[in-house]
């Protein structure tokens, strides 16, 4: 739908290890070369499993940026921020979970896993329960379609593709909504707009799978439209309602899982993914 962006982040809980380095930031610094990318430290995420140590997170922010750059990840190229200097992340949280079935976090695979896991703390919060919402809120206010992942975390990027889509369904409709996307699309001039109408007719009559990418792309490059124009003509043309919320999809990289010290399967978990040693 909108240009290829990439995000991801790490919880800033202590120092990173060699799994960090193989299992995100090796991938990291190739991607920023590649696409725009945004990664985050997610400090309000640590607070999930660290509540009751804030010092360490506060700490272990600037230790994990220290630690990025060092590996090569370069902010000339890629967009580096810690999460809670953007509330806006807190926002979308709150507004996505009022719509958000309480049924989909609890189905969440890593939910009880990461309880078991974790036995020595008091994890039965509502903070815990909802950090796959948070993460989708990470993703989707900055419309990245691409989060690198490994296999494990799949069902993560699925949930936040159901979450958009409600979002979309609940908010995307809009009196008169056929008529305003017509009038946008005459705001891309006469020949873009007869393009666009004859792409939009390819796809949704004929199934043309490369009508509906040509579209896309068109869509991409006008120049002339508002946020609100290319988003009702994103939906216009896939022959649904305003597209608010972009879905994204796994970038599943090559080092998904690693084994530790103790034997055991260190997964690649999102920002889930802890920055302490093993």
């Amino acid at each position: 739908m909108y240009p290829d962006r990439i995000l991801s982040g790490m919880r800033p809980t202590g120092a990173l290890h060699i799994g960090h380095y193989h299992g995100a930031l090796k991938n990291w610094v190739k991607l920023q070369n590649e696409y725009p990318c945004f990664f985050m430290v997610a400090d309000w995420h640590a607070l999930t499993t660290t509540y009751d140590d804030t010092e360490i997170i506060g700490k272990s922010v600037w230790e994990t940026l220290i630690d990025w750059f060092a590996a090569g990840v370069d902010p000339q190229q890629a967009t580096i921020f810690i999460q809670s200097r953007v509330p806006e992340h807190a926002e979308l949280t709150l507004l996505l979970g009022m719509t958000t079935p309480l049924g989909w976090l609890e189905r969440v695979p890593t939910y009880k896993d990461q309880i078991e896991k974790l036995s020595h703390k008091d994890l039965l919060t509502y903070g815990f329960l909802g950090y796959p919402l948070m993460q989708a809120a990470d993703i989707l206010i900055y419309r990245a379609n691409m989060v690198p992942v490994g296999e494990d975390q799949v069902p993560h990027i699925e949930m936040t593709r159901e979450i958009a889509r409600r979002f979309n369904h609940l908010y995307g409709r809009e009196p008169g909504f056929e008529q305003k996307a017509q009038e946008a699309a005459k705001r891309m001039g006469s020949k873009r707009a007869k393009l666009y109408e004859e792409l939009r007719t390819r796809f949704q009559q004929h199934g043309d799978d490369d009508a509906l990418e040509q579209g896309r792309a068109l869509l991409s490059e006008a120049q002339s439209l508002s946020m609100g124009d290319r988003e009702r003509l994103f939906g216009y043309l896939e022959g649904s309602r305003k597209l608010i919320l972009q879905e994204p999809r796994a970038l599943l990289t090559e080092a998904s899982r690693l084994p530790g010290l103790d034997g055991q399967k260190n997964e690649q978990k999102l920002w889930q993914f802890d920055c302490h040693a093993r």
